[in-house]
């Protein structure tokens, strides 16, 4: 397990995942000199609860976006590569078909909501089927994830819908990669 992931407790992974996913919905770039070199520079919508967060732990906002950001990019993929090891590529692309015309909402990145929509989406238009995943073996490999794992496989699951890249022939690399 990464180190990173070990340190941190449930709630503070659980917050930096959630943080990650809106300042990835809501990303515009521009450009900003730092150290002599040239690096995107993003500007995102927080809710007042993470700009508090923000404020008390570093000395500026734009500090804690230039640690964070980095740092919750990187920490996400490398637990996403776990989590998905989990699945089967049938698995992952049912999950990825469950959250199509998805938007989060912190409140509901949860396990029970990830199970709810998944297991609804196999039961009421059998997706499942359609990529030859098993519903019983899916539904117990979510089961075993906690609410941090949930929400990283939601947020990755969402990422592919909003991508520029989103289709048929590209969930399958999405999926493998």
């Amino acid at each position: 397990m990464d180190f990173a992931y070990e340190i941190l407790s449930q709630k503070s992974l659980d917050f930096f995942l959630k943080l990650i996913f809106f300042y990835a919905m809501h990303v515009a770039y521009h450009a900003y000199s730092m150290k002599g070199k040239d690096m995107p520079q993003v500007a995102a919508r927080i809710s007042d609860n993470q700009e508090r967060w923000l404020k008390d732990y570093f000395r500026t906002k734009s500090a804690g976006a230039e640690f964070i950001l980095p740092w919750a990019v990187d920490t996400f993929f490398r637990a996403i590569g776990g989590i998905r090891a989990i699945f089967t590529e049938e698995e992952l692309k049912t999950i990825v078909e469950a959250h199509k015309d998805t938007k989060l909402m912190p409140d509901h990145t949860r396990l029970t909501y990830l199970i709810v929509r998944v297991m609804d989406i196999c039961d009421i238009n059998g997706v499942h089927k359609k990529y030859g995943a098993s519903r019983t073996s899916l539904e117990t490999k979510l089961k075993q994830l906690d609410d941090t794992q949930a929400t990283a496989l939601m947020i990755w699951a969402v990422a592919f819908w909003v991508s520029k890249n989103c289709s048929s022939e590209s969930l399958d690399e999405y999926v493998r990669s």
